[in-house]
């Protein structure tokens, strides 16, 4: 009776705390996580320290509830039952591949759950699910290894390419590599499992190869990639005519017919975007490649292209949200490991929002609700509620069946109160001044500057 009267107030004080706790509840699961372990593992194996019990320290450390992964050891130290020391070893070796299967399950434990909360945008294109790739280098670490502490580079623990669906806002899979300088391009082949039929892939230019091309059309996938300019080659092409313009410029389209090394063709549509103002780089102009029917009009594939931005907040919200490079984790597993288990918590805020969506369909919940006051109310109510609701009052909401635990999201979805995480967007940036020089003085006194301005005035 106690725990209900607390479970209740943590609902009424902070019911996206407790959603939080309800969806890693489903999609962090320790029975489904021990399974994943079983099937996943090629090497390791379980003594004492869990799967489970690794991804639950990591996530305390990457939704910064814990400032690092010692400190959430010592947190939970007596049901660790392990040493530090085993802790880190466990980390150390974990195989890239456990941790994006760790990703993937999340996605598909959530993706069906987000559906059912009407909680999906409207989709960048109708009749088919969008994909957008890119890749990210994790952030040099700390020099704690003892090969390390001689060496100036900044050293870096690897790398991924991560697969976002905009429509659910999860990330679906990435990609593993444990040396931070391989090629982006050198990877591409392991996307070949996630693409299906009726896929749309966007991917820069630094994705546009031969290979992944005639790779993703011969899969029944479809793809909008921006044109590199060495990377491809041709025999024939149409004449290129306008087709309309867009908000940035004027767009053209022709055919090419690209040929791969044994000389087989692909019939794909470039659609040339002739920007009223150049890029940062000085380019006029951005070619991109599909293979999209002709019945998708060109102006709208040129739009359609800049939705490849959606990608770059989620590594924003990765790295200032959450705690997706955690920079005292040297060891190339173990970087990659926190950065998985980043992913899959940016999978379960995705989930929130889609329950506020489904909850409040009267209001624009991307362009009103900020994720930055939602992750400051997780770091900062999430120790209290853990300490007051133990994981056995959270049992139950496992047990339920999808709909069941669906109707119990919404329920706490519609006693959120959107007026305390309400953005507020800046303004368009102003040019900056050029600053005012002081020959014989490196520093300023604001009250002396403060007062002389007074005294124009």
């Amino acid at each position: 009776m106690l725990l209900e009267e607390i479970f209740d107030r943590f609902v009424d004080k902070s019911p996206i705390c407790v959603m939080t706790r309800g969806l890693l509840e489903r999609a962090l699961c320790p029975e489904r996580l021990e399974a994943l372990f079983q099937d996943g593992a090629e090497r390791q194996y379980t003594k004492k320290l869990l799967f489970s019990t690794t991804v639950d320290v990591m996530a305390a450390v990457v939704c910064r509830t814990q400032p690092s992964v010692h400190a959430a050891y010592q947190a939970k130290k007596a049901e660790i039952g392990v040493s530090v020391r085993a802790l880190y070893d466990k980390l150390t070796c974990l195989e890239p591949g456990l941790a994006a299967a760790l990703v993937s399950h999340t996605a598909e434990c959530l993706e069906p759950l987000i559906r059912r909360l009407k909680g999906t945008v409207p989709p960048l294109l109708k009749g088919y699910t969008v994909k957008i790739l890119d890749g990210n280098h994790l952030g040099r670490t700390q020099r704690r290894l003892k090969i390390l502490r001689d060496v100036a580079a900044g050293p870096l623990p690897g790398q991924t390419l991560v697969i976002l669906e905009p429509e659910t806002g999860l990330a679906s899979g990435v990609i593993c590599c444990e040396d931070g300088h391989t090629q982006e391009r050198a990877l591409l082949e392991q996307v070949w499992p996630h693409v299906e039929d009726r896929d749309v892939w966007i991917a820069d230019r630094n994705f546009c190869t031969t290979m992944f091309l005639f790779g993703l059309a011969a899969r029944g996938g479809r793809f909008l990639i921006r044109q590199h300019a060495s990377t491809l080659r041709w025999q024939r092409e149409s004449p290129q005519r306008r087709v309309g313009r867009t908000g940035t410029g004027v767009v053209y389209e022709q055919t090419l017919w690209l040929q791969d090394e044994d000389g087989v063709e692909l019939k794909v549509r470039r659609v040339s975007l002739k920007l009223d103002k150049p890029t940062r780089d000085g380019e006029q102009t951005i070619h991109l490649l599909t293979n999209l029917p002709a019945k998708i009009a060109a102006p709208r594939l040129a739009t359609l292209y800049r939705q490849r931005w959606t990608i770059e907040g989620l590594f924003h919200n990765l790295t200032v949200l959450l705690r997706c490079e955690v920079n005292t984790l040297a060891y190339p597993k173990a970087a990659l490991f926190g950065f998985c288990v980043a992913l899959a918590a940016s999978n379960v805020l995705a989930a929130v929002k889609a329950a506020l969506r489904g909850a409040h369909p009267q209001v624009a919940i991307d362009a009103e609700v900020s994720d930055f006051y939602v992750a400051e109310e997780l770091a900062g109510v999430y120790r209290g509620l853990m300490i007051a609701l133990p994981e056995s009052a959270w049992e139950h909401l496992g047990a339920l069946s999808e709909s069941a635990f669906a109707a119990w999201l919404l329920g706490v979805a519609k006693r959120v109160k959107l007026e305390r995480y309400q953005k507020h967007p800046r303004g368009p940036k102003k040019p900056r001044p050029r600053r005012q020089r002081f020959a014989k003085a490196k520093h300023v006194s604001t009250a002396r500057l403060l007062a002389q301005e007074r005294s124009r005035k």
